[in-house]
């Protein structure tokens, strides 16, 4: 009996060594993600100063529009009509909301002749990377000769990237 259960304890160290080796395996494992096409807009302001009604040129100034963009991806820039608008003619109104209005147009080019709009719009882009702004210039026209009233005046746009 003494050599029985010798043998069953020395079989039994064989057995586990045997098992004992290192073995691996290896799984191939899809790691993903996406990015979706994103713009942000900044606000933007034309200050046109003082207007004189009985100036012959009307008076110009400009501002600047910036988006940013994730990278390769373009935006679309539109305007609407402003919140003072009459039909399809930009105003501002007297700050004392008591009805004189002044005209006013946003341009997309510095000669004047293509309307800033929601249909003339301005596309920016595909960006180089989603810190660097893509920019474009709003040239703003007050026309000459307007009957204004001695007071202030403003307007509030829209500005909206499609992208």
């Amino acid at each position: 009996m003494k050599r029985s259960v010798l043998f069953l304890g020395i079989m039994l160290i064989v057995a586990t060594s045997a098992f004992a080796g290192s073995a691996s395996t290896t799984n191939v494992n899809n790691i993903t993600a996406s990015v979706s096409p994103k713009c942000t807009i900044g606000a933007f302001a034309i200050a046109f100063g003082s207007y004189d009604p009985f100036a012959a040129a009307p008076l110009d100034q400009s501002g600047t529009v910036t988006i940013n963009c994730t990278k390769a991806t373009s935006g679309v820039v539109s305007f609407d009509l402003g919140a003072n608008a009459s039909g399809a003619v930009r105003r501002m109104q007297d700050t004392g909301a008591t009805g004189n209005f002044l005209n006013y147009e946003v341009y997309t080019d510095a000669g004047h002749t293509t309307v800033w709009n929601a249909v003339n719009t301005v596309t920016l882009g595909p960006s180089v990377s989603k810190n660097t702004a893509l920019t474009a210039t709003a040239f703003g026209r007050v026309a000459a000769g307007q009957d204004a009233a001695v007071l202030n005046y403003q307007d509030t746009l829209i500005a909206t990237v499609t992208f």
